[in-house]
């Protein structure tokens, strides 16, 4: 390996060692949306595209064929193609693309580095025999293995040794029979957990930890005042010849016409606590309002997701709200829950679909500690009725002691910051009133059973005008009131306080 490093061009090592310390930093300021614009990160992982053709260019100019020299380089140009490929469908809005690349990428990785393994433990086993039987040529026939099932061997001296060595096939715990099937197969478990474990480090260092912060400010929890202001318009008065030649249709003299016209009244900032701009006590200059939801295996999570869906509610709540929001829809696994600290979690976390939803034994208890620990909230929505049973199956597992009950029309939800009259819905898949699941007077979910999400799409899937208006309030509603009751919980920790747990 050195002797291969030395041979080649020392401007080209020098450009790959710089690139080798900027790119974990682009990484962690991608993955904490800090520190990094987002046109100097797409500048920095673009690099990595000529960077490694040049890698391949030079390695074909200078061993030609050498397979071994070419899957070294493509190895470890592997991460950066991959990374590369899923920032910019992120960037794009390409879920399909980005979600497909971040597991099979995985497993690409998993695959590289299981036959570089084989590779390896196949190469170190052949030598050991090698030098067997070079040793055994040389002092004659006594290193050989016992016929004891232990398996140990006699040595040069006449020793009898038991090996330990796990590249050696003749190690004892191997046995007698199968060496080279078991030798494998405890390489391939080894590896395996291995790998999990390192996966499992490296998404728990605080530097690799997701966060959210709320956006700083604050405000009063009240419904925002709507008045109906009337407005009276007298048209201009006709004096008319009737013995005029000419035909005229002869107006009413006098007409009086009402003009209704409803207006907002934004009289105070939107958010909860002491702060200035509409935001949420305990937040940060940098924070934003995001719109993040769950991906999962089974069905279609990305039902009306990123632009022309979850989009426009994005955009449409910071219009009725004035708080800062993102520039664009996330979404996340289960799984990513458990990188996010628990003070800095995502408030509200938007769920729906069509199909099946499956979820893994270990996602249900990480989404309850989200629920319960992490003060979080989950916003769900049903696209069919066969999704509307799946979810309730799943509520059942994640929430076994919290029963689900219709959410008041006159419930703080349906009313702060924007007064919903009447539960809007599109289609009506799991019934006209909205579920929820409540510890302590807080609601942990919030169940549309009538699509929200198709109301917020591009062209509404053709329901009128207060229906799809009424679905961005209602949106707002609860994105609000997870955002409140969060910032609300962190308050009730801050130093000084004595409350919260």
């Amino acid at each position: 390996m050195i002797k291969f490093l030395s041979q080649l061009p020392r401007r080209l090592g020098q450009l790959t060692g710089g690139y080798a310390v900027l790119w974990p930093l682009a990484m962690l300021a991608w993955s904490t949306d800090e520190w990094l614009p987002t046109w100097l990160l797409a500048i920095v992982f673009s690099a990595s595209l000529p960077l490694g053709v040049e890698w391949l260019r030079l390695i074909r100019t200078r061993y030609g064929n050498d397979r071994k020299a070419q899957a070294l380089v493509g190895s470890a140009i592997y991460p950066f193609w991959w990374q590369l490929i899923v920032f910019w469908s992120d960037l794009l809005g390409l879920s399909d693309l980005r979600s497909g690349m971040a597991s099979v990428g995985t497993l690409g990785l998993f695959l590289i580095g299981l036959a570089w393994l084989v590779w390896g433990l196949e190469r170190a086993s052949r030598r050991i025999e090698l030098t067997r039987i070079d040793e055994a040529l040389r002092n004659g026939p006594r290193l050989h293995s016992s016929p004891a099932s232990s398996g140990p061997t006699v040595d040069s001296a006449g020793r009898r040794r038991r090996i330990w060595n796990p590249l050696d096939p003749l190690a004892w715990y191997y046995g007698r029979s199968s060496r080279k099937l078991k030798q494998s197969t405890s390489a391939l478990v080894t590896y395996g957990i291995v790998f999990w474990l390192a996966a499992l480090m490296l998404s728990q260092l605080r530097g690799c930890q997701r966060i959210y912060e709320l956006p700083a400010g604050g405000g009063v929890q009240k419904t925002v005042a709507q008045t109906v202001k009337i407005q009276k318009v007298i048209r201009k008065k006709f004096v008319v010849n009737p013995l005029s030649a000419i035909k005229f249709a002869v107006p009413p003299i006098d007409e009086v016409k009402l003009q209704l016209q409803e207006v907002t009244a934004h009289q105070y900032m939107i958010g909860y606590g002491e702060g200035t701009g509409a935001g949420f006590a305990g937040g940060t200059q940098r924070g934003k309002v995001r719109l993040i939801r769950f991906e999962y295996d089974g069905g279609d999570w990305n039902l009306n997701f990123g632009i022309g869906g979850d989009g426009n509610m994005l955009l449409e709540y910071g219009l009725l709200t004035q708080q800062k929001v993102a520039e664009k829809t996330e979404s996340i696994r289960i799984a990513h829950l458990a990188s996010f600290p628990r003070e800095k979690s995502p408030p509200v976390i938007f769920l729906t679909g069509q199909g099946s939803l499956s979820v893994s034994n270990s996602d249900v208890k990480l989404l309850r500690e989200y629920l319960q620990d992490k003060h979080g909230m989950v916003f769900a929505s049903s696209g069919s009725r066969h999704f509307h049973n799946q979810f309730l199956a799943l509520m059942n597992r994640v929430l076994p002691d919290v029963r689900p009950v219709p959410v008041p029309v006159d419930d703080s939800i349906h009313r702060v910051p924007f007064l919903i009259p009447s539960f809007p819905y599109v289609v009506p898949h799991g019934g006209k009133e909205p579920l929820g699941w409540s510890t302590d007077g807080r609601w942990l979910v919030y169940y549309h059973p009538g699509d929200i999400s198709d109301a917020w799409a591009d062209g509404h899937s053709g329901v009128a005008p207060e229906i799809y208006n009424g679905c961005f309030q209602l949106g707002a509603n609860v994105i609000n009131y997870g955002h409140v009751e969060y910032s609300k919980w962190l308050q009730a920790k801050a130093p000084g306080t004595g409350t919260g747990k």
